[in-house]
């Protein structure tokens, strides 16, 4: 089985590809760190949960994990952490007792209107940076790739050079 550790040597992958996967790495951390750069503390997984919210409603915390792409358990330090900001509560989900549902309150429905438009308005004005055709092409990649690691392929084996 292949190593994803840190450091491995790949001798049969070429320079192309390690640029790719340099410059890969380099937007992801240059693009989160952009993200948590909000002056209202916002940071863009809250934001992200506040904009579901407030999009859809009350949703089970099962379905809001799926939907953000999280696992239960940093849902569920997120909403923690919104909960003790006053911005969403917990209430039991009407018809079904093992269920919670997340909620708004006044406050989180005042952050989301305030703060959403104008934060996605910035997301949007960085990829305005690209052109359409570089804006589509770039979504296909990025959901090729997701798919692929969603997928957990396997790493092929390194080829012997013996």
């Amino acid at each position: 089985m292949a190593s994803r550790v840190a450091g491995t040597r790949r001798p049969d992958i070429d320079v192309a590809h390690r640029d790719l996967v340099e410059t890969s790495a380099r937007f992801a951390n240059a693009f989160l760190r952009w993200l948590a750069d909000t002056p209202e503390g916002l940071t863009y997984p809250r934001l992200r949960m506040l904009e579901v919210l407030h999009c859809h409603g009350p949703a089970k915390m099962k379905d809001l994990a799926d939907s953000l792409g999280l696992t239960a358990r940093n849902l569920t330090t997120l909403a923690d952490g919104l909960e003790t900001d006053g911005l969403v509560r917990r209430v039991s989900h009407p018809n079904d007792r093992r269920s919670t549902l997340l909620e708004l309150t006044a406050s989180g429905m005042a952050a989301a209107e305030c703060s959403l438009a104008p934060r996605l308005a910035e997301i949007s004005c960085l990829f305005d940076e690209l052109s359409a055709t570089q804006r589509s092409q770039l979504q296909r990649s990025l959901t090729t790739l997701v798919a692929a690691m969603e997928a957990d392929q396997p790493i092929p084996p390194v080829a012997s050079g013996r």
